[in-house]
């Protein structure tokens, strides 16, 4: 028997890790000193400086969770077949629910994240707020 490997599966964590990388530099600290928390952001960068690199390299950071987005809505547009036994079809088919979730949750931190690190200060000096 020939074992198929679905190649969404083996995409959604890695897209999920990555896009929360996005959110956790950029949106985080972002919305933490606009709701004047700027002391929890130093703390947070001290603790865990790892997230200096991250912000420092967010273009990158964007990109690479970027393209693993998009490989995985490519993977997960194919055309996909669930097996004909009743035990395995339901666990193919509970299967691609959690993918699909994965799939917008992804999307949805990967956008929040973009709209923070890129957009949001563009903006807010364009309304002269």
């Amino acid at each position: 028997m020939k074992k198929t490997v679905n190649i969404n599966n083996k995409l959604n964590f890695p897209t999920l890790f990555a896009s929360t990388g996005t959110l956790v530099c950029c949106a985080l600290p972002i919305t933490l000193v606009s709701l004047g928390m700027g002391a929890t952001v130093i703390s947070l960068t001290s603790n865990f400086p790892f997230l200096m690199t991250l912000s420092e390299h967010k273009l990158w950071v964007f990109m690479l969770s970027g393209l693993l987005l998009c490989a995985g809505w490519f993977a997960y547009n194919r055309e996909r077949a669930c097996p004909v036994e009743p035990a395995l079809a339901e666990l193919c088919q509970r299967s691609q629910i959690w993918n699909r979730r994965i799939l917008w949750a992804s999307a949805v931190i990967w956008s929040i994240g973009f709209f923070a690190a890129f957009l949001a200060l563009a903006l807010r000096q364009w309304l002269d707020v």
